[in-house]
């Protein structure tokens, strides 16, 4: 395979802009295991305690210092439905160890927040720097030193960010990351965002909008949808963090716990007390990092990853930038319609060929680097699909050609030349915008900006008849320092209706937005944000704004003079109820900009002022300032 040449320099330029921060990390990692595992140096004390409510079985092989000893952080909570089925989990890895003769023991629980319930509530406001939470939940879990390798359960939005990033500080230790998969296919998404549509319309009472959601979200597993949560599951196994082919299998099915077990397997065979060590820290490496780019493009994955996986990065020593993200969607063509960017849900994205017949297209393509993994056989053993021989895991080449062409198509005839992805620059900042779900004819749009503060404000507007036939809905002060960069999603009805109505419509905000959104052009997580002097907090109700995804350019177009002289407009949407967001107001207060992850914990190796220090290589482009007018940058 002879690597895209693309892919290859921005590769290059990645590693050489990161030498000093993942040295420092790698050094710190390697140091960690000069003496031997961990556990050998607790004091007679520390063992007593950490094996006290173990059976006798497991409290021996634990006395003994010579079998591996498997770590669970679990994500388990009955609010996520793809979490739920995590309950029976760490029973059946416990039995799967002693029947090797190793022991497993949960090391701790973190926090998963779910984004379908918090929408347009005050709790979303906490759930970005959820992932920092469970960044440190998951340190906390390991800090006791018992462990040989860990099982991270977990699946959604934040969550394996954070489980990703807590791995990555315990960086020496193996990591297997295990999914429990979509719940089974309920009513076409492409209805269910109709009702919503009708409901905000009037159209649609609030029970039959009941309805129409109980029977997209019916059961246990995944949302269906190519949001952020099965985004990750791709990113996962594009890096070799997964078994082959476990993102897409359904709860309950007998390979669910087949799988289960053949990754505890798994995680006890790759420990330092073996012969097939695979710390998470040597595998996540550069080139580990933009296959997960790279994949995310050519499945049109969710927006949310272009902060997680700037931090995701920075946790093991990386330097990752929003044009190293441009650039690999700039070459990496888009392979997958799933909803939003397409009808049909992950279910039938898996039987069309799903991840397997996407990476073996990309790096037949030399999009995709062949790398190692947690299984022997590196990249192109993710091309294989598990099923289930006389109630044994086997493992069988994938489908050669797509199964259905309106889901999977290969590089040769993509939905387009272009990742999903791009990168907006301009007066108003830097922002990204999702391409993948807008139709061509509504990537450009020209017209006057409706400024609000408070989303539920636009709601207000429309029903009192004061919007513009055509408008740019600017929604300010929703960055991570403002108040934790909120999704958006609640906005997505009301744009969905007004476009479906003729009218030309956009979305420009420094929040985020869902990544189950999609038809509707949205300059997101503009940076520099309202909150920190950003140029949003001088757009004035009327300004012309032009929003041009194809050329990648986001601006207002006001007087050079006149900007100059504009004041900051103060946030006029602040909440009158706390309901935990007090106790997040020191990350408000540190968290970095969205282009550098929005990270409010200290990431990776300490570096000075700006997160990171680096070669010279580290191109001007890649700060945030450059992206800002002269007169901004002061303001930034």
């Amino acid at each position: 395979m002879t690597l895209h040449p693309r892919i290859e320099a921005v590769t290059d330029r990645i590693r050489r802009r990161s030498a000093q921060p993942r040295r420092a990390y790698l050094e710190g990692i390697d140091a960690v295991l000069k003496d031997g595992p961990q556990r050998t140096r607790l004091s007679c004390g520390n063992l007593a305690h950490a094996f006290a409510a173990c059976g006798p079985t497991d409290k021996g092989r634990l006395r003994a210092d010579v079998t591996p000893n498997l770590g669970i952080v679990t994500a388990y909570n009955d609010m996520l439905s793809a979490h739920q089925p995590f309950e029976h989990y760490p029973e059946m890895i416990r039995q799967l160890a002693r029947e090797l003769g190793a022991t497993a023991q949960v090391a701790g629980g973190v926090p998963a927040m779910c984004d379908g319930v918090t929408q347009g509530r005050p709790g979303m406001e906490l759930s970005l720097f959820s992932r920092d939470v469970i960044a440190q939940a998951t340190a906390i879990s390991l800090s006791h030193d018992m462990f040989d390798a860990a099982l991270y359960l977990g699946v959604c939005d934040k969550i394996v960010p954070g489980l990703l990033m807590g791995a990555l500080a315990f960086g020496h230790l193996p990591a297997v990351f295990v999914p429990a998969g979509p719940m089974t296919p309920g009513i076409p998404n492409k209805e269910k965002a109709a009702v919503r549509e009708r409901y905000a319309a009037g159209e649609a009472t609030r029970e039959e909008l009941l309805e129409a959601e109980s029977a997209s979200y019916h059961g246990a597993g995944t949302c269906t949808f190519y949001g952020t949560a099965n985004s990750n599951q791709t990113l996962l196994e594009a890096m070799g963090l997964q078994l082959p082919g476990t993102s897409f299998v359904n709860p309950d099915l007998p390979l669910r716990d087949v799988l289960t077990r053949a990754a505890a397997e798994r995680a006890l065979r790759i420990t330092a007390l073996g012969e097939d060590y695979r710390p998470i820290g040597h595998l996540v490496d550069e080139r580990a990092i933009v296959n997960a780019i790279a994949a995310l493009m050519a499945t049109g994955g969710s927006t949310n990853h272009t902060i997680h996986w700037v931090a995701v990065a920075r946790a093991a020593g990386i330097v990752l930038t929003w044009d190293d993200i441009d650039e690999i969607s700039q070459v990496v063509p888009l392979l997958a319609h799933v909803y939003p960017n397409g009808e049909a849900d992950v279910n039938r994205f898996a039987a069309a060929g799903g991840t397997q017949f996407v990476f073996r297209e990309l790096l037949d393509a030399g999009l995709m680097h062949d790398i190692p993994t947690i299984v022997a056989g590196g990249m192109r053993s993710y091309c294989d699909e598990p099923r289930l021989a006389d109630g044994q895991l086997a493992y069988s080449p994938g489908i050669a050609t797509s199964a259905d062409e309106k889901v999977v198509r290969p590089v040769s005839a993509p939905f387009e030349a272009q990742g999903g992805l791009r990168l907006l620059r301009g007066n108003l900042g830097r922002s990204l915008i999702k391409t993948s779900a807008v139709k061509p004819e509504y990537r450009r749009i020209h017209a006057p900006a409706v400024v609000v503060d408070d989303p539920r404000s636009l709601n207000k507007l429309h029903a009192a008849g004061a919007l513009p036939q055509d408008f740019v809905a600017v929604v300010r002060y929703q960055g991570p320092r403002a108040n934790g960069m909120p999704e958006l999603h609640s906005l997505a009805p009301l744009l969905g209706l007004l476009q479906n109505q003729g009218r030309r419509v956009a979305l420009v905000t420094d929040g985020r937005l869902s990544g189950a959104s999609g038809k509707i052009p949205a300059a997101i997580h503009i940076t520099p944000e309202a909150a920190a002097g950003g140029p949003l907090a001088r757009l004035r109700e009327g300004d012309m704004i032009l929003l041009d995804a194809e050329a990648g350019v986001l601006e207002a177009q006001v007087d050079a003079e006149e900007w100059q002289l504009r004041t900051l407009a103060p946030d006029t949407a602040r909440p009158s109820h706390d309901l935990g967001r007090n106790l997040f107001a020191l990350n408000r207060a540190q968290v970095t900009p969205a282009d550098q992850g929005a990270v409010s914990i200290s990431c990776g190796p300490p570096t000075p002022e700006h997160g990171w220090e680096v070669d010279a290589e580290y191109e001007l482009g890649d700060t945030p300032q450059a992206a800002a007018a002269p007169h901004e940058a002061k303001d930034a």
